[in-house]
């Protein structure tokens, strides 16, 4: 949840801005080239879900049993399920669901060494809302081990213990342990990563790791996970991906880097011009990379970030080749101050009767985030799962002006157009290679869903409002 201060070995740090050039471009040509160029195959979006509770201003862990789903209603869990995983789509949405492991799944065993659910039916919980939205499975990451593995026995801050080949090898079989415990109550695993950014001891869960360290960890644990889990995809770093200290020491290791599948990396709330500007696969060894959190460290949203957001997804996936991308948290608690700035929507727990924010909102119920969610849900409603994404020529590539072209997997042509400036209107003149017609949905800050009829093609000419996202879907 710490923003990462390098991209790939020796970056700096890119400032997000919030304003377009003044002598902005106000139209441009593309070609989607639907009859040639296929690319990659883009898995699905990603969220986090927060299940347990954490101190507001990420500050401690309070004793407090409060999560979703736990604190809804019936009724809510059902809506939250239909109307924000799915997006209101009838079958599926958001393909994976980080599990935050040591922070919102942090209950334990005797031997304080395994995790369990914290307060009854936590897991059955977890379970349940995979089973009813649709998703694959959890990608199951450390905040940190359980405290019984750690220097200062806490979840909060330290290291391991040891780190000799008995332990390790201990250690190794413990956290094949946790993702049994949780496949046998029914939440599958799709991704497994040894540690959420290792670098960092924080107010909440973490373990700091050298890279040393990581990498000794590492090639204990991979191979177990492997072994037990062949088709779980295994993640490494959570931060830095290859380019910081810990990667190139497992880029170094034929052995560690076999058991490599993708480069995770913390690009949180960065301008999404970044992705356009650096090169994230040029030491990937032939790995996938994608970026497994985002969400905005100052608390605090805007109408300019609807548009970045989405920006993001579709750099990451155009000039990166990422198969998914994961925004933070599904839901966040009424009470806590980074909430804003980390959700997609807002919950109230039980324990806020302070009606001064959403007075509206009942205890146990919960409300969008838009300028938020409305970033996201287009992908989430009109990208399926396996979409493959296809080339488009650009007049020229414009920072402001984004546009990214995918098939689902039943064949249909779909793309995404945006404009990122705050004042000016842009139009796109878009070649779709086909006579078919699009229906257009338009996205905001404050528009979700909005309907903008049809244009049929080869040629369309569309005129795209300031801070806007538009899909274009054939029809039928």
């Amino acid at each position: 949840m710490r923003g990462a201060a390098v991209a790939g070995a020796g970056a700096a740090f890119y400032p997000l801005i919030g304003s377009s050039p003044a002598a902005a471009a106000t139209s441009g040509d593309y070609t989607i080239r639907f009859d040639q160029s296929r690319r990659q195959t883009i898995k699905g979006l990603g969220f986090e879900i927060q299940s347990d509770s954490i101190g507001s201003g990420n500050n401690g862990l309070p004793d407090e049993v409060s999560g979703v789903p736990y604190d809804l209603t019936d009724s809510e869990r059902t809506r939250f399920y239909s109307e924000m995983l799915k997006a209101g789509r009838s079958d599926r949405g958001f393909r994976y669901c980080r599990l935050a492991m040591g922070l919102y799944y942090r209950g334990l065993d005797s031997t304080q060494k395994h995790m369990r659910g914290r307060y009854p039916g936590q897991t059955a919980l977890i379970a349940d809302m995979i089973k009813q939205a649709g998703i694959e499975g959890v990608s199951a990451e450390y905040w940190s081990p359980a405290p019984g593995w750690k220097s200062d026995n806490s979840y909060i801050g330290g290291s391991l213990k040891q780190f000799d080949a008995t332990f390790l090898d201990q250690f190794g079989d413990a956290l094949v342990g946790d993702l049994d415990y949780l496949s046998g109550l029914g939440v599958p695993i799709s991704m497994w990563g040894l540690q959420n950014e290792p670098r960092f001891s924080t107010p909440y869960s973490s373990c700091v790791y050298t890279a040393d360290q990581y990498l000794a960890t590492f090639k204990a644990v991979a191979p177990k996970i492997r072994a037990k889990y062949p088709n779980v995809m295994i993640t490494a770093d959570s931060l830095d991906g290859w380019g910081g200290a810990i990667g190139q020491a497992i880029t170094d290791d034929p052995q560690a880097l076999s058991y490599v599948d993708a480069w995770t990396y913390h690009r949180i709330g960065y301008d999404s011009n970044y992705q356009m500007d650096h090169d994230f696969n040029v030491g990937a060894s032939g790995k996938t990379v994608f970026n497994n959190e985002f969400e905005y460290l100052d608390n605090q949203t805007s109408d300019w970030r609807t548009v970045n957001t989405a920006q993001s997804i579709m750099n990451w996936m155009v000039f990166q080749d990422a198969p998914t991308w994961f925004w933070l948290h599904a839901l966040k608690p009424t009470t806590n101050a980074e909430s804003p700035g980390y959700s997609l929507g807002f919950w109230r727990p039980p324990s806020d009767t302070d009606f001064s924010r959403f007075p509206d909102l009942p205890a146990g119920h919960w409300t969008w985030n838009p300028q938020n969610w409305n970033s996201v849900a287009g992908f989430v409603k009109y990208m399926p799962w396996d979409s493959v994404r296809y080339l488009v020529d650009e007049s020229t590539r414009l920072a402001d002006q984004r546009i990214m072209a995918w098939k689902t997997p039943a064949g249909k042509p779909v793309f995404a157009i945006t404009n990122r400036s705050a004042t000016d209107s842009f139009t796109y003149t878009v070649d779709t290679q086909t006579a078919a017609s699009f229906e257009g949905h338009r996205y905001g800050p404050s528009t979700n869903n909005q309907s903008l009829g049809f244009k049929t093609g080869p040629t369309l000419s569309l005129t795209v409002p300031p801070l806007s996202v538009e899909f274009w879907v054939r029809n039928p």
